[in-house]
């Protein structure tokens, strides 16, 4: 996990350092009229280089593109997303799992959750919106929508 150190910059905004795992540093600035900076340096000890300068709606684009929102690769089997309370994960069903061979409608998801199954992904076939009579397979990855507790809720039937 990256380390992430962040400081107040009186009469600016905040500023935020980061170390990833691979060892690269960052810094982000973020400006209270909404701007933000990017910083690159080779090592802590470096002069930083401004790599980049983004409006506050610039900056919210990138980061719902890095975050994953417009596009999930193939190699994440789990991803969590949050929008107020509506929570958005990926879960990829076990072989073992008790909701392995069942209908959506048997497991009787949303009634006994609260969370919804959104769609359906297994090996090159996705599934928007699975009816009651989708029966889940192994390794498939459920795309579920719900709060927090109705995901876990959900997670439990599945297991």
């Amino acid at each position: 996990m990256s380390i992430v150190r962040e400081s107040d910059l009186i009469g600016i905004g905040k500023k935020y350092q980061i170390e990833t795992e691979a060892g690269d540093n960052m810094i982000i600035v973020i400006h209270d009229d909404g701007k933000r900076e990017l910083y690159r340096s080779d090592s802590e000890d470096s002069e930083t280089h401004c790599v980049m300068t983004l409006s506050d709606e610039e900056s919210r684009q990138v980061a719902g593109i890095v975050g994953g929102l417009s596009y999930k690769p193939k190699a994440l089997e789990t991803m969590e997303i949050a929008l107020d309370d509506l929570r958005i994960e990926w879960y990829k069903v076990g072989e073992s799992s008790d909701g392995v061979n069942k209908s959506i409608g048997e497991l009787g998801v949303r009634q006994r959750t609260g969370a919804s199954i959104i769609a359906a992904i297994r090996e090159e076939e996705t599934i928007i919106n699975p009816g009651p009579e989708y029966h889940i397979a192994p390794g498939t990855t459920l795309v579920v929508a719900g709060k927090k507790a109705n995901i876990k809720l959900l997670k439990e039937i599945l297991i």
